[in-house]
């Protein structure tokens, strides 16, 4: 007898491929926050897959602690991200590799000063190669249809050692 064994956690497949895009904006009390949207692209849709994509997206938001709705409140998640000198790197438990979050200088100082971004996990495809207008028509059809999925990424406490 044989058995299959699936991996709890994302498969590298999905993790290649995501798209990710970071902004700067204000938060519900009218503060500057981070945030971050995670999507996968439209070629993951396509070639008959076993899983589909937003099968594989919810059990993304599942590998990192859960993320709700737009109505429910935005729960906090794990210490998953990570800078790496000018890099930002999202963790994801229970995979093999990092996510690098495309960044500003500006970005990264908002995330560095305030420890914390918004998570946005899009149920739908988009492609990477969508600009600044085609990501606001996205953002706003997917929030209209409960497609985001919300949670808080932070940066792990400063190492207090020395």
């Amino acid at each position: 007898m044989s058995v299959a064994l699936t991996p709890p956690g994302p498969d590298l497949r999905l993790l290649v491929s995501l798209a990710a895009w970071t902004w700067q904006g204000a938060g519900p009390d009218g503060r500057e926050i981070a945030h971050i949207l995670i999507t996968h692209t439209p070629v993951l849709t396509d070639g008959g897959t076993a899983v589909p994509a937003e099968d594989r997206m919810r059990r993304l938001s599942a590998c990192l602690g859960g993320l709700t709705g737009a109505r429910e409140v935005i729960p906090e998640l794990e210490s998953c991200l990570q800078l790496v000198g000018d890099r930002v790197l999202l963790h994801v438990p229970e995979a093999s590799r990092r996510l690098q979050l495309p960044t500003r200088r500006t970005w990264t100082e908002l995330v560095t000063r305030t420890g914390e971004a918004v998570l946005l996990l899009g149920l739908d495809p988009l492609p990477q190669s969508t600009g600044a207008h085609g990501l606001d028509a996205y953002l706003d059809a997917a929030l209209a249809a409960d497609r985001l999925l919300f949670g808080r990424v932070q940066l792990p406490p400063p190492n207090l050692e020395r």
